[in-house]
């Protein structure tokens, strides 16, 4: 590959790489949507009272029941990590295949919307078990356990929907190997 053509691959790159590093220093804003998207959720599909203070990245429920509760979204609690392998997966598959450039990006912005949706779902989780268990045995099994297992399994099917996408053969280029 020529030097000029080397060039616009290096920077695709260290733009990838780039929004690794963004995503990790505007993670608390990042988390502040994730609360604020959880709220809205939440608004639609219950009716106790829904309060989110997005400067505190809290989500408070259940306010018109007579056990209120409210989830802080830490750092650890984000999809922001879960999306770094991704951007990583995709700034080495872009260096490698600088020709499948477009079908990189469009499973990287897949895998990023399925992790996002799944830290939603875990947050649904949680809620849906603080409901039916109560405050101490849901959030204990909804964060800790369901909640964890949630977040590794949605992790996982993002990694593996992006590679299939990333690196599955199109049908012209099954039709011109055969």
């Amino acid at each position: 590959m020529s030097s000029p053509a080397r060039f616009p691959l290096r920077i695709a790159v260290l733009v990838v790489l780039a929004a690794g590093v963004g995503l990790v220093l505007a993670e608390r804003l990042y988390r502040e949507i994730e609360v604020q998207l959880a709220g809205l959720i939440l608004r639609a599909i219950t009716s106790s009272g829904v309060h989110v203070v997005g400067a505190r990245e809290t989500v408070y429920f259940g306010l018109s029941s007579d056990t209120p509760f409210g989830l802080r979204m830490t750092p650890e609690c984000s999809s922001v990590f879960l999306l770094l392998p991704l951007l990583l997966v995709t700034s080495v598959m872009l260096y490698f295949r600088p020709q499948n450039a477009r079908r990189l990006f469009l499973s990287l912005l897949l895998a990023a919307v399925v992790v996002f949706l799944v830290n939603q779902l875990r947050i649904l989780t949680i809620v849906w078990l603080v409901f039916g268990l109560g405050t101490d045995e849901g959030y204990y099994w909804g964060h800790t356990l369901l909640g964890s297992m949630v977040s590794v399994l949605g992790g996982a099917v993002s990694l593996v929907l992006f590679v299939w996408l990333a690196t599955r053969k199109t049908r012209a280029s099954k039709d011109a190997a055969s």
